[in-house]
């Protein structure tokens, strides 16, 4: 089985910023979110957790996984989409005014960087390596992997799975700390 788990929430979710590859740390919701998740999917099976290298995610693994015999290792391509100067921005997701609205209100036609932020394509070019590279060759082993990351990142590899269009890329509505069997 292949499962995603976007992190608990930070400070930025609540204050609506954009968070992209800027390192912001869980706050204590984000935590008892992690906790409580814990709870939940203590029966699911992990052989092996991937996560993202940045703190938010990676605590998030390991709160979730405390106690438990599963490894947790940290894959740069797992990292959120960057939003490049627009990381920090409040509001962003329906400024329409703000020029990066567009990745979050047409996905489609949003097919070359703004502002130095990364592109849909090369999202989808790292993360569907590490599905090629890494995920696939452990699910052919029979193995549950895990991957704990972020919102737009674990967008890319659901789309990828499920054979979902770059026009409805935000369609899984991936929640803070909610486990969603991809495989």
């Amino acid at each position: 089985m292949l499962y995603i788990l976007r992190h608990g929430k930070t400070d930025w979710n609540n204050e609506l910023r954009l968070q992209g590859r800027t390192d912001v740390p869980l706050n204590d919701e984000g935590r008892e979110m992690a906790e409580v998740a814990r709870e939940e999917y203590k029966d699911v099976h992990f052989d092996i957790c991937y996560s993202s290298p940045l703190q938010r995610a990676k605590e998030t693994a390991e709160i979730l996984l405390r106690g438990r015999n599963v490894p947790i290792i940290t894959d740069d391509r797992l990292m959120e989409m960057s939003f490049g100067d627009y990381e920090g921005l409040k509001y962003s997701f329906e400024k329409s005014e703000s020029p990066i609205s567009v990745i979050f209100r047409d996905p489609g036609n949003y097919k070359e960087s703004i502002g130095g932020a990364e592109t849909f394509e090369e999202l989808f070019k790292r993360t569907g390596e590490f599905l090629r590279e890494v995920a696939l060759p452990e699910l052919d082993k029979g193995k549950d992997i895990l991957i704990v990351g972020h919102g737009a990142m674990n967008s890319s590899i659901f789309c990828q799975v499920k054979g979902i269009p770059i026009e409805n890329f935000w369609s899984a509505g991936i929640p803070n700390c909610k486990l969603m069997q991809l495989i």
